[in-house]
């Protein structure tokens, strides 16, 4: 009888030359894209994910150097290419810090930032027994890099068991070429290959390999955790896995073209309202691969075109209801990005030419066979552009008589400044970060903003999001402030979200316009 594996098993670039001896940097000439290929699935969504595409090129050599990479760019929104070569662990990753930055010792830390890609190149990128943790950020990229043996107990700890953990807000983030691993489960001090948490979305996982884990990975952390969603994972290899590839709760999950491969007790389990299309799969050697598992809270799924290989199935229950041995669909769930699916019967061979770290980033063509990774082409997904000159675009300024609020107001100020049509009065944070919205009773269309900043303060905002509050979409991002232009957008409610800045920054007007 086969055993569950729970038993079996990187200041400016003075910064960065100085510390290029001693904290494994070298720093390069920078690079058109940042890393190969494009983007897939839902981090196409969104406004796109391309990392740190067009910013400089680093190269680092120990976790430190990473944190440093991070720490030495001009803003937490300044694109950047980290490529990692050679072994990252724990006795050479320490926390560094910088305005643009915010690491802590003993994890990779992609908190509180943006437009960053980590890229594996040379002879390979292993993080040992160290995970990389993404907060409250957006646009990320990992990709061609093996993440193993993190713990959650025992030691070292590290990311709380994760090998890739996203919680807080994060936004547009693509897994690509990975290879992610445990030497067993919960009991023996490891958790989750891939989790996603506390609002997480636009996520894709492709062409990666999780293996040997009692927990493949979830998206939500509990019942209560329906905030999350719009993941997709492809082409991926899922071996020796005891459960949770993935487990879903809430939210949107598109699984096609996975191999699964010794699934010993449950494999995609979808609850607590979640919705899952499985489509063109090969599940083999495993049991109860689609289901709701360990609840009564129901998830739905529609499937198509997967195969089944000595698949077994356990009985319906009170807290179990597989989804075999007929996987009928329960519910149809639309997909707003256009994919080429292969077909089921080929999927294990595709997935053993191309996926995971050192595979040489090759891709399926979508016809069983394998292809060079297709270059980025930049296009309306790509990030917005900052804004220009400060000069309104036409029209009524909407935000005259509309509310406002926001976070961390300072003293002396108030939000009713933002729209009070007087540029010598303003509202201010309490720091250099901090958000504030403009807000109507009932659905407005909007298409462009004007960020008016304070006499004496102008050149203060650096990098910054634009987002539908109704949607929790970015509208746009970029650096300085300006107008800002976007796609016609219904809403009740907008939020102009202060990524950077240098000192204190002083907003006079927020105003708002629908053309």
């Amino acid at each position: 009888m086969r055993q569950p594996v729970t038993r079996r098993l990187q200041a400016a670039l003075a910064t960065l030359a100085l510390a290029a001896a001693a904290g494994g940097i070298v720093l390069t000439a920078p690079e058109a894209s940042a890393a190969a290929g494009s983007a897939t699935g839902y981090a196409t969504q969104n406004g796109g994910t391309t990392g740190g595409a067009g910013g400089q090129t680093v190269r680092a050599t120990t976790g430190t150097a990473i944190h440093t990479a991070l720490c030495g760019r001009a803003t937490a929104g300044t694109p950047i290419v980290i490529e990692v070569e050679g072994t990252i662990n724990h006795g050479n990753t320490s926390k560094v810090s910088g305005g643009s930055c915010n690491t802590a010792d003993g994890v990779i830390e992609l908190k509180q930032i943006s437009n960053v890609t980590i890229v594996g190149v040379g002879g390979g990128a292993v993080f040992d027994q160290i995970g990389i943790h993404i907060r409250e950020s957006s646009n990320i990229i990992i990709q061609n890099v093996t993440v193993k043996n993190v713990k959650k107990s025992g030691s070292p700890t590290s990311n709380g068991g994760d090998a890739i953990g996203m919680e807080s807000g994060v936004r547009n983030v693509w897994v690509d070429h990975t290879t992610l691993e445990a030497s067993g489960g919960e009991s023996e001090g490891y958790d989750g290959l891939f989790d996603m948490k506390a609002d997480t979305r636009y996520v894709t996982l492709s062409y990666s390999i999780l293996r040997n884990s009692g927990r493949g990975g979830l998206v939500g952390s509990s019942e209560s955790d329906v905030s999350n969603g719009f993941v997709t994972y492809h082409h991926n290899l899922y071996e020796n896995i005891d459960s949770r590839a993935p487990l879903l709760r809430g939210g949107v999950g598109h699984m096609f073209n996975n191999h699964y491969v010794r699934i010993n007790s449950s494999g995609i389990n979808s609850r607590a309202g979640a919705r899952a299309k499985v489509e063109n799969n090969y599940f083999e050697d495993s049991k109860d691969v689609l289901g709701t598992f360990y609840t009564d809270a129901a998830g739905y799924w529609q499937t198509s075109g997967n195969t089944l290989d000595n698949v077994t199935w356990s009985s319906p229950g009170k807290d179990n209801n597989p989804a075999g041995p007929d996987m009928k669909s329960t519910t149809t769930v639309s997909i707003p990005y256009a994919y080429s699916p292969d077909a089921a019967g080929c999927v294990p061979d595709v997935v053993s030419r191309t996926t995971g770290a050192g595979k040489g980033l090759k891709v399926s063509d979508g016809n069983c066979a394998t292809q060079p990774p297709t270059e980025p082409t930049p296009g309306p997904t790509d990030p917005t552009p900052g804004p220009t000159d400060p000069t309104p675009p036409g029209g009524t300024n909407l935000s005259i008589g509309a509310g406002s609020d926001g976070s961390s107001k300072a003293s002396g100020t108030s939000f009713g400044h933002l729209r009070d049509g007087d540029l010598n009065t303003y509202w201010s944070p309490a720091g250099s970060t901090g958000h504030a919205s403009i807000k109507w009773d009932s659905a407005t269309a909007v298409s462009s903003v004007v960020i008016r900043e304070a006499a004496g303060s102008a050149g203060s905002i650096r990098a910054w999001r634009l987002l539908d509050a109704d949607a929790g979409t970015v509208l746009a991002s970029g650096e300085g402030a300006g107008t800002v232009s976007f796609p016609r957008t219904t809403l009740r409610k907008i939020t102009f979200e202060i990524v950077s800045s240098t000192g204190t920054p002083k907003i006079a007007e927020y105003e708002t316009y629908a053309r």
